[in-house]
């Protein structure tokens, strides 16, 4: 069962509603907080702003909801910009050689290796909740042939890489350049970009990673990653792990026990020992990956968020800002109801934005949600 909670605020930000709601569409809570359901409907038909976020962790994530006009709520990231993964986005493992495991419990999210055959890929489609892709038809049994889309993959993989080794300006400070001295166990990060001129480690303490839910965190580390055993990356204050990269010259060791958080992009190989977790991607251009850890999963992507909605005595033209490569569902209803959403279309954009028409006659109010499917 899929839960969710709908917000429903005024312009200034106060909360008018609060309402948990099953997928099943049966009411666990509602509080109105200005006690009156048609002053909220009015103030929605007025331009109110809803949100729906996550009460459970789940795979679909929920635009903000708005009628036919859309309002626009950005705030301004700290840190430099995120890096495009293009089409590697959906994987959680992608390697240049051998994919090994000696127990390790489940991925959540695709898997795949190029140039090397399937055979070389050693985990069985029961430990990946997502797809297993490979060059030809010796790998595990249900995984798909896809050498075309791995090879893109690769190449996607080189230009995400070198787009984040060549972020500038170069740090020159000693809190962004070479920061204690290369090991930043114990320190608290802020959004930015960080250089290591040699090997990155994090050991003998735990890493904050402290900022907001658009901040970004990008490390360029010229040689080794290693983490050690029961170090964790902690993100505080909202940031996310989609947010995070690390690109590494060479290869990447995470600790027993270790919790890591980001996307690695190393030229060389990637070892997740016994019992650490990933939340983010492990690639590899060049080398082997071991998965030896408990779970590997995908971040969270963001939402879609509407850019604008223009409407027309028959049509409307919605255009949603949207993670690329994930799977985008636009739903309408003539009503706020959670009971009430049709869907009319899906797309796996390439780009965002990804724009729609809906031609169904707007004869009533219209409203749009939509929402993204993560492998």
């Amino acid at each position: 069962m899929i839960d969710y909670v709908s917000r429903v605020e005024n312009l200034a930000g106060v909360l008018l509603q609060r309402q948990i709601t099953p997928a099943n569409g049966s009411l666990l809570e509602k509080k109105w907080l200005n006690n009156s359901e048609k002053n909220m409907i009015t103030t929605l038909w007025n331009g109110i702003k809803a949100s729906f976020t996550q009460l459970k962790p789940t795979a679909r994530i929920l635009t903000p909801l708005l009628l036919a006009v859309a309002i626009p709520c950005q705030l301004e990231a700290a840190g430099p910009a995120p890096v495009n993964l293009l089409s590697t986005a959906n994987f959680v493992i992608l390697a240049g050689a051998a994919i090994t495991t000696t127990g390790g419990g489940m991925i959540n999210g695709d898997v795949g290796a190029y140039p090397i055959t399937g055979a070389s890929i050693g985990l069985s489609q029961s430990q990946v909740n997502g797809t297993i892709y490979e060059v030809d038809a010796s790998g595990p049994v249900g995984a798909v042939i896809a050498p075309a889309l791995l090879f893109a993959a690769k190449n996607d993989l080189t230009t995400a890489m070198n787009d984040a080794a060549g972020r500038t300006p170069v740090p020159t400070d000693p809190d962004h350049l070479n920061p204690n001295g290369g090991n930043i166990g114990g320190l608290n990060l802020p959004p930015g970009l960080y250089k290591f001129t040699s090997t990155a480690s994090i050991t003998g303490a735990d890493v904050f990673l402290t900022g907001g839910p658009d901040d970004v965190w990008i490390f360029q580390i010229a040689a080794d990653l290693q983490v050690g055993s029961m170090r964790n990356v902690i993100l505080a204050g909202g940031a996310q792990a989609r947010n995070v990269f690390w690109q590494v010259g060479t290869s990447v060791s995470i600790g027993t026990f270790a919790v890591f958080k980001g996307t690695i992009m190393a030229n060389q190989g990637i070892v997740m020992n016994t019992s650490s977790t990933l939340d983010g991607r492990a690639l590899s251009y060049s080398a082997g990956i071991t998965f030896n850890g408990d779970t590997g999963q995908l971040p969270e992507p963001t939402a879609p968020l509407f850019a604008s909605i223009s409407r027309t005595a028959t049509n409307s033209a919605v255009v949603l800002n949207t993670t690329p490569y994930f799977l985008v569902t636009l739903q309408s209803s003539t009503g706020p109801s959670a009971t009430n959403w049709t869907t009319i279309a899906t797309n796996t954009p390439a780009a965002s934005p990804w724009a729609f028409t809906d031609t169904n006659v707007m004869t009533t109010q219209r409203f749009y949600r939509a929402f993204i499917t993560a492998p």
